[in-house]
């Protein structure tokens, strides 16, 4: 497995390496020796206590969400389908804060993302379905949810197709200004 900086502070890629045969593939989706070793965090790999899947169809998008308070930790993948998966960093104290970068997740490549606390998530399905697997780093409070719209025109994302379904929870998602007035 290569695990490979981004453009982001401190989020990971991680690819694993799969063996093709004519059975099909085998990889090997985490490695907790390797994952430490390149946060430089002993232990950390056990530190992710949740584990959650969502299923979505072609053109949904889920986001943009994040968590208040200290945050969560995530490693996201693709196990089938494909998604345009997108974090924006929402660190005031990081050199990439207010920036977002954009990552193709499927289930050819079987790319991850770690995700450390302070970021927006959200995705879009690119395949008729996508499956997005979540390992975070401490159980799911609702008290913490926090959002911003996912056609906010101050973060500007590109998503790659028509919007088919958003959850009216995602629709009525605040704005960038008011989260970032929020953090000050």
């Amino acid at each position: 497995m290569r695990i490979e900086p981004t453009e982001l502070a401190d989020v990971l890629v991680l690819v694993p390496e799969p063996f093709r045969d004519e059975r099909g593939l085998f990889t090997r989706t985490f490695d907790a020796e390797e994952f430490e070793a390149e946060l430089g965090v002993p232990g950390a790999a056990a530190s992710f206590r949740q584990d959650s899947q969502s299923r979505s169809t072609r053109g949904v998008i889920r986001g943009m969400h994040g968590r208040s308070g200290r945050g969560e930790a995530k490693l996201v993948r693709c196990a089938n389908g494909a998604v345009h998966d997108v974090l924006v960093d929402i660190r005031p104290s990081s050199p990439s804060f207010g920036r977002q970068q954009a990552f193709l997740l499927d289930d050819n490549e079987f790319r991850h993302l770690y995700v450390p606390p302070g970021f927006l998530h959200g995705f879009q399905a690119l395949t008729a379905t996508a499956d997005v697997c979540y390992r975070i780093d401490r159980p799911h409070d609702p008290t913490e949810d926090i959002g911003v719209a996912y056609d906010d025109p101050d973060l500007a994302i590109t998503w790659p197709l028509p919007v088919t379904v958003v959850s009216a929870r995602d629709r009525a998602a605040g704005s960038w200004q008011q989260l970032i007035t929020r953090a000050q």
